[in-house]
């Protein structure tokens, strides 16, 4: 399996076009399905997209505090809610946080998998298709109905183990 693109930003990237992209990714989803993009869900997300690393909700509000007044953490989490909803945030739940989405072509039925850094914390996210299938017919045999399925892989991500 061949990915369309790193897992893992490189160190150097752009990382401006990155949430530039990301944004207007949300926007995109939101204008399609009829949902209001807000000011708070957008601030909420650029929070999030600040790096590649998952963050707790009150980081978030810490996050957000740097640049407004700071927000409940009721109206963080509904935020959240929304945009995880729409596809927009993971929850990383061996880490109580939650990240932006880098793959924009996943439904809610397919497999999510994360590569979490010990090292650095980044989080990269992968297809998962070639698992997800199986996963979701030994779900099915089961009588289960399947939705999103999240893998977490813990591991040293390819940029800590050029610096060691």
């Amino acid at each position: 399996m061949t990915l369309a693109k790193p897992a893992f930003p490189t160190p150097d990237h752009d990382h401006g076009r990155c949430t530039a992209d990301a944004l207007a990714h949300a926007e995109a989803v939101c204008e399609q399905r009829a949902q209001k993009f807000t000011p708070i869900r957008r601030h909420v997300l650029a929070a999030l997209l600040s790096s590649h690393r998952p963050l707790g909700a009150y980081e978030v509000i810490d996050e957000l505090a740097k640049s407004m007044a700071r927000p409940a953490p009721i109206t963080v989490y509904r935020a959240l809610d929304f945009l995880m909803a729409n596809g927009l945030v993971h929850r990383i739940e061996s880490r109580n946080a939650y990240l932006a989405c880098a793959a924009h072509d996943h439904d809610a039925t397919s497999a999510v998998a994360f590569l979490i850094c010990e090292r650095c914390g980044l989080v990269g996210e992968i297809p998962s298709a070639s698992f997800a299938k199986d996963l979701n017919a030994a779900a099915r045999s089961s009588g289960f109905a399947p939705k999103l399925s999240v893998v977490e892989i813990t591991g040293v991500c390819t940029h800590c183990q050029k610096a060691a």
